[in-house]
């Protein structure tokens, strides 16, 4: 029985993809940097920025491109993002059958509560675990494991779910259990690569998962 459920934020519980892409877009043209198709951008979100920005550029200094992404995304924030159908109800009923949930993201702090709050869904965490309070980001374990402890969970009883390689990785480093969604812009066969416990087809299949039924495989 799963009694702890963790989150990713960005493409899981809220649909920032078009947010994320535009802003990159954005970012790169301003200064005049060769623009990567979709295609090419979408296996790298789930990391950091940072790291995002590196693998578009090959720049090892990205400093700027940083501000003038985030420059974008805070003049467009509210417009560009919507709620992914069932999140809330689930969410919701998760926390009232006693449920420990929380986020775990690469995103940064301010950008994290302001989504949430947008769609009412910070009510739902015990803790949220953004990329300002950690020293190693998605893949590495740590941030899986900073939720672990400030909730006082289980490992062998929690769920990380999200819609990135870099989900479940961290999931399996941190020794919990991994829920890929098929509703990544990666896509389901891609996230299997990664051998998760888990493929959902909707937020309602984590119902049953936490009262000990099973999801896709």
């Amino acid at each position: 029985m799963i009694s702890c459920m963790l989150f990713d934020l960005d493409g899981t519980i809220v649909n920032t993809n078009e947010l994320i892409l535009s802003s990159f877009r954005y970012a790169l043209e301003t200064h005049r940097l060769p623009l990567p198709t979709r295609e090419e951008m979408i296996p790298h979100m789930g990391t950091t920025l940072k790291h995002q920005l590196t693998a578009f550029t090959g720049r090892t200094e990205v400093q700027e491109l940083e501000e003038a992404y985030r420059s974008y995304q805070n003049e467009h924030h509210d417009r560009l993002i919507q709620a992914f159908p069932g999140v809330d109800k689930t969410l919701e009923e998760l926390h009232r059958r006693g449920v420990k949930l929380g986020v775990v993201t690469t995103k940064i702090r301010p950008t994290t509560i302001r989504a949430l709050d947008m769609f009412d869904l910070a009510k739902y965490m015990e803790t949220i675990v953004t990329v300002n309070e950690v020293t190693h980001p998605k893949p590495h374990p740590e941030p899986v494991l900073t939720a672990l402890r400030q909730l006082g969970a289980a490992p062998g009883k929690t769920l990380m779910v999200g819609d990135s390689p870099a989900d479940i990785q961290s999931a399996k480093a941190a020794g919990v259990l991994s829920a890929g969604v098929a509703w990544s812009l990666k896509g389901p066969e891609t996230l299997r690569r990664y051998e998760p416990d888990y493929i959902i087809e909707e937020m309602g299949e984590l119902l049953a998962l936490a009262a000990g039924g099973r999801g896709s495989q």
